[in-house]
């Protein structure tokens, strides 16, 4: 395929993913794995789990990231971009638009279709971590690395913890699977890639310094607001729900948005496909009076996701020129079954715990797990299922 093609594939393949990825980021790998791992073939299960596991081990959105790593991985760095705008584009054009309208945002943390959509990402999850398991954790050493990952993770939750587990099982894996398989893993990059991948690097420190004393020198509020949600976007890890905090320590205390503004925003973004990251969006374009308050969203926008790209885009193509290395290759092997864990720990707290809360929600999700397995049967499909399902059954 010529690299037009490529990008234009790209692109549509993660518009589409954006449009159907509901759940929160563990479920967002789910879907990709689904999409890109099984049904187009683009990379297998060894290589998708070692971005996912090196996504873990940087600051910044998961799976907007791995989004981005695998655009790179397909398409080159425009692919990259392609990849990351493609996935956050549906989610933060209707954060953007809610941003002009606060004031009719209600409550939608309780309804029934918003919980329908949640069941289809706990079904989402429990498929991608069955086969996940079934090719990442072929003997029992591996199987019993996963479960312990699991068991430590519903014990001590946490990111600390997780980046923890990914290091050590790595650590073991470096011991007993030096050479584990023959799979060559990605392409090493071109040399050309390093140079960038280490702008990209200095480029992520340069901005985390000195974006504070131009904001606070210019007076300018745009940069203001650029500088609050870089730092936002640099500084958490996780992902998802965590950068909630540093964001409204970012705008509440200032008195830029209300706390009600705030958590109205926060109550619709749960209910939108993609990245949580876009409610950036939302606050940006909430905090600025006007017909062109999009402005400053995107610039909030810009802002959040651009640490956690530098990053992605300094550390994968070095990852992916030493991954064929033998020590690597095991550390790859035994981290790839920290990921099983980390996915087997989610699966049960927060997705179950919180969404199967009676025997038909048990049912519901079963039946989704069934439908995943019928081999062409569309994702989006499952999600539109469950969510008119979610909005009819009884709680």
């Amino acid at each position: 395929m010529s690299e037009p093609g490529r990008l234009r594939e790209t692109a549509g393949a993660f518009l589409v993913l954006g449009l159907t990825s509901f759940g929160g980021p563990i479920a967002h790998l789910a879907n990709f794995r689904r999409e890109l791992v099984g049904r187009r073939r683009w990379l297998e299960d060894e290589d998708f789990s070692g971005m996912v596991a090196l996504a873990q081990l940087l600051p910044g959105p998961t799976s907007s990231q791995v989004a981005f790593g695998l655009g790179f991985r397909r398409a080159g760095f425009l692919g990259a971009v392609a990849a990351a705008v493609a996935f956050m584009l549906p989610s933060a054009a209707v954060m953007v638009a809610l941003g002009y309208g606060v004031a009719a945002l209600g409550d939608v943390g309780d309804s029934g279709w918003l919980h329908g959509l949640r069941l289809a990402a706990v079904a989402t999850v429990a498929r991608a971590v069955w086969g996940m398991a079934a090719t990442l954790c072929p003997d029992g050493i591996r199987r019993s690395l996963a479960l312990l990952a699991a068991a430590l993770l519903l014990w001590l939750p946490g990111t600390p913890v997780q980046v923890g587990i990914i290091l050590a099982c790595g650590l073991v894996g470096v011991l007993l699977f030096r050479d584990p398989g023959s799979a060559a893993g990605p392409p090493p990059p071109p040399a050309r890639a390093h140079g960038v991948a280490a702008a990209a690097l200095v480029a992520f420190v340069l901005l985390l310094v000195l974006l504070p004393l131009a904001a606070r020198h210019s007076g300018s509020r745009a940069l203001q607001v650029f500088d609050s949600f870089y730092r936002s976007g640099a500084l958490v890890f996780g992902g998802g729900h965590v950068v909630l905090p540093l964001l409204r320590a970012a705008v509440v205390p200032r008195g830029w948005l209300g706390d009600a503004v705030f958590l109205s925003g926060y109550g619709a973004v749960q209910a939108m496909p993609g990245p949580l990251f876009t409610f950036a969006g939302f606050l940006g374009t909430a905090m600025a009076p006007g017909p062109a308050a999009w402005r400053l969203g995107a610039v909030a926008l810009a802002a959040i996701f651009l640490p956690g790209f530098l990053l992605m885009g300094g550390a994968y193509p070095f990852y992916a020129a030493l991954r064929a290395r033998p020590w690597l290759r095991g550390a790859v092997a035994g981290a790839n079954a920290a990921v099983v864990g980390i996915l087997l720990a989610a699966l049960v707290s927060p997705l179950g715990a919180e969404n199967l809360r009676t025997a038909v929600d048990v049912g519901t999700v079963a039946v989704g797990i069934a439908l995943l397995a019928i081999p062409r049967f569309p994702p989006w499909a499952l999600v539109l299922l469950l969510a008119l399902a979610g909005a009819w059954l009884p709680r």
